[in-house]
């Protein structure tokens, strides 16, 4: 009987083979309409007018609280937590003892001894574990994303969460908070109103332009989301309500690769102790490795902080952090890989879909804005040798930029410009049920800055969106 993380791995024979056999199906925002006009109008929006994405759904929420609060979570967060006041935000990364990557959070400051984190599961499940793993004075509360697939059932959570952004957007903001709002620093949090409701917001943007999330009780959703709408149709403003087949696309243009694979695969110790506690139905157990990239070692597909941007955040100066040690023998490492968006070829897209119409077998379907098949995407991009020299990591077409688009990880010696081949497509048949027969396709593919949207590479706030590593 498999059931934990570990009992799988050995039932499977290693870790590749569980996630790539996984039989999960397609990655699912959930609960969201998939569209509420069309998905290009929809990203078109984020751009010229204002767009309103309802993230209430598809994130864990995680509360901790207590005593210890602020510790535990220092140490299991490579960031600093010296310049971490109240009303503030930041984004959180945990790290493996090895330095790798196990996935990332908003951690929002409500009170001294309080903190509410939101994002994907990887790091609310390794939370909840370090907290029964260590002696913290610390109280948990989980609140894990909707159903996938609720098959008709009540859905129930513990805040809403909207956010609201594009050019547009101060508008709407003036007039659904009756005046001018106060000025919120890029990442801080602080109370507007919205009609009769006093919420908290934080200035954040998802697809790069500046705009405000807001949440509060879940009671609240309905009558928060009509106050919004009527006050932009007051300002004279055309909000458009996001679906989640463009939402999950906005990043492509702001540079944030939001599913890396969990570094937990491997590593003995508390990350054994942490397999062994993971369940069988984890996210960790039973999410899909997807692309064309396969290796019989699973510390292939792990990516540290300093590959994704985040070197900044890390604390250096803390007494101690789990990962501290491996990360300082990372540190400047040539093997270090540097985050880039790859910029896909349009014939040779074009060439992929045509084999849909044609007899035989054709390419590997690339469904549009996001071909999310898998829970981790891993696709190798090789030089004009046919050496792997990176790996794209999260796809999808841009309706602004009209391109595909995927972010990923390359070798330190690639420029901006430069001119790559991705393989595209699964190299042999596997389990997975988000698959179809086909064939694998060469597509070229153009290195280009993180972000790769002007807008959010010239007018957001200085952030790991913009302290790319590579230069444009």
């Amino acid at each position: 009987m498999t059931n934990s993380l570990a009992a799988a791995i050995a039932a499977a024979g290693n870790p590749v083979n569980l996630l790539r056999n996984s039989k999960i199906g397609m990655y699912v925002y959930p609960v969201v309409a998939p569209e509420f006009s069309n998905w290009r109008t929809e990203q078109e929006a984020w751009r010229k007018s204002a767009v309103l994405f309802d993230q209430t759904h598809h994130m864990d929420e995680l509360i901790v609280e207590g005593p210890d609060a602020t510790a535990f979570l220092s140490h299991h967060g490579i960031n600093s937590f010296a310049n971490f006041d109240l009303n503030r935000a930041k984004h959180f990364v945990p790290v493996t003892p090895n330095g790798h990557v196990i996935g990332d959070h908003i951690i929002f400051r409500e009170r001294e001894d309080k903190y509410i984190l939101v994002g994907r599961t990887p790091t609310s499940n390794w939370l909840m574990f370090a907290a029964a793993y260590g002696q913290w004075n610390v109280r948990l509360r989980y609140d894990p994303r909707s159903p996938s697939r609720p098959e008709g059932e009540r859905v129930v959570r513990e805040h809403y969460r909207f956010q609201i952004q594009g050019p547009d957007a101060p508008k709407i903001f003036e007039k659904m908070n009756g005046g001018p709002v106060p000025e919120i620093k890029f990442f801080h949090v602080d109370w507007i109103n919205i009609g009769s409701k006093r919420v908290q917001a934080l200035r954040h943007g998802m697809s790069g332009a500046p705009g405000l999330e807001v949440w509060g009780p879940y009671k609240d959703k309905d009558y928060i989301q009509s106050t919004i709408l009527q006050a932009a149709r007051d300002a004279g403003v055309n909000l458009v309500q996001c679906g989640s087949r463009a939402y999950s696309t906005n990043t492509l243009e702001s540079g944030w690769i939001p599913s890396p694979l969990p570094g937990i695969y491997t590593g003995d110790g508390m990350l054994a102790a942490y397999r062994d506690w993971l369940g069988a139905d984890s996210y960790e157990a039973a999410g899909a490795i997807g692309g064309s990239f396969v290796s019989d070692n699973i510390e292939d597909y792990y990516v540290n902080p300093f590959e994704l941007g985040y070197d900044f955040y890390i604390g250096w100066k803390k007494d101690d952090f789990i990962g501290k040690e491996a990360l300082a023998a990372l540190k400047g490492k040539p093997s270090n890989r540097k985050k880039v968006t790859f910029e896909w070829n349009r014939e040779d897209v074009l060439k992929v879909i045509a084999s849909s119409f044609e007899e035989g077998t054709p390419y590997k379907w690339i469904d549009f804005p996001q071909p999310n098949y898998a829970s981790s995407s891993a696709d190798m991009v090789c030089d004009e040798r046919g050496k792997m020299v990176g790996m794209s990591m999260f796809n999808g077409y841009s309706f602004n930029e009209r391109c595909l688009l995927s972010l990923g990880v390359v070798a330190p010696s690639v420029e901006v410009g430069d001119v790559l081949t991705l393989k595209w497509g699964e190299p042999e048949p596997t389990e997975k049920t988000s698959t179809e027969t086909h064939r694998q396709a060469e597509i070229r593919v153009r290195v280009a800055p993180t972000p790769y949207a002007k807008e959010a590479r010239e007018n957001y706030a200085d952030s790991w969106r913009t302290k790319s590593t590579v230069s444009a």
